[in-house]
């Protein structure tokens, strides 16, 4: 049995029951805290604000946390005046795309670069939008690794254990999702380097991937789901802190997390959603949600969450939590987003080449 769940685990349990038929789930443009998408508007005059964060799913943890220590520090910086911080989560490109399409997004905390510069292309978010934060707007990293069933039944201990017979691979949608996104790249970029560059067997690989892969879910979280709670797969593909975090919450003797060798780096990029906040009057509120992700007691929220902190020394703190990796990063292997979602992404990219179901 399963021991009480906590809150990360009837998250779950709700992504089940809306995953429970065709593998789809997800609440993209979805406002998930207090208040509403139209209450949301300039500071009022005794300081009190609503702003939206949009989000990707697997960051419903952090947020979660994260927004009460920031609603305390924002009312002890400005009198007592009171932030009330709205959430939305889903897929991350369906999120960038809500955001597009008229959600009314005050800032956006992404997993990879490509959903915020759809929004700059959209005209919402201005160039040089990553010089703007630290580290590139990268508050904190995490890399792809396995999640297996407890004692790793399939033997399963890198990526060629992936491809051979009867093995299922559980994975978010790539063409929908930055976790599937980053799962995908990952495994072409391992094969590209156990090949030495040679794409004709990069693209062999991934095609025998994906062939042992059942369902792709439109989100990290119902990937979770798929593999955690409705028992499909051998192995789930996702992200070092969503692996951590389903592991933790429904026990380490039913699961356990294989680092591969070799796998890719996934940042994190947050920017503040320029044409809306200059429409709300709350670009300076924004900029000082974003500016906090970097403070000591967020960065070490994000180690507690398994969460690689961009801090040097809160990284170094927590380095039990965060074993050796060797890591590359999308952007040096394959060129920039714009180039990455053209060639592997696009209708009739990569993806649909090798993807034969």
């Amino acid at each position: 049995m399963l021991r009480q769940l906590s809150s990360y685990a009837l998250m779950l349990t709700a992504a089940a029951t809306l995953s429970a038929c065709g593998g789809q789930s997800g609440d993209a443009a979805k406002p998930a805290a207090t208040g509403s998408a139209s209450s949301a508007a300039a500071p009022a005059k005794d300081g009190n604000v609503t702003i939206m964060n949009v989000s990707y799913d697997v960051m419903r943890d952090f947020y979660k946390e994260y927004n009460p220590l920031f609603e305390k520090e924002y009312a002890a910086k400005h009198g007592g005046a009171k932030i009330t911080i709205e959430q939305s989560h889903g897929g991350s490109s369906k999120q960038a795309l809500a955001v597009a399409n008229g959600l009314k997004a005050d800032v956006v905390t992404m997993n990879q670069s490509s959903d915020v510069e759809l929004l700059e292309h959209k005209g919402l978010i201005q160039p040089g939008w990553a010089a703007k934060l630290p580290d590139n707007a990268v508050p904190f990293t995490s890399t792809t690794v396995f999640l297996v069933r407890k004692g790793n039944p399939k033997g399963i201990q890198d990526w060629n254990d992936l491809i051979k017979d009867g093995n299922q691979i559980i994975i978010a949608h790539p063409k929908t999702t930055g976790n599937g996104r980053y799962s995908f790249l990952a495994a072409y970029g391992q094969a590209l380097k156990a090949n030495n560059g040679d794409e004709a067997k990069a693209k062999a690989y991934v095609a025998a991937f994906l062939k042992n892969v059942p369902v792709m879910d439109n989100g990290g979280r119902a990937a979770t789901t798929t593999f955690v709670q409705r028992g499909i797969g051998d192995v789930l593909i996702t992200f070092e802190n969503e692996a951590n975090l389903a592991a933790r919450e429904f026990g380490k003797d039913k699961f356990e997390i294989i680092y591969p060798k070799y796998s890719i780096k996934a940042e994190n990029p947050v920017a503040v959603v320029d044409k809306v906040v200059e429409g709300k009057g709350t670009g300076a509120v924004a900029k000082e949600y974003l500016d906090y992700l970097w403070s000591k007691p967020a960065q070490e929220l994000a180690a507690s969450l398994y969460l690689r902190p961009s801090n040097a020394e809160v990284l170094a703190a927590n380095k039990d939590k965060f074993p050796a990796i060797e890591t590359f990063r999308a952007n040096d292997v394959f060129g920039s987003w714009d180039e990455i979602m053209k060639k592997f992404f696009k209708d009739g990219g990569v993806f649909d080449e090798v993807n034969k179901k």
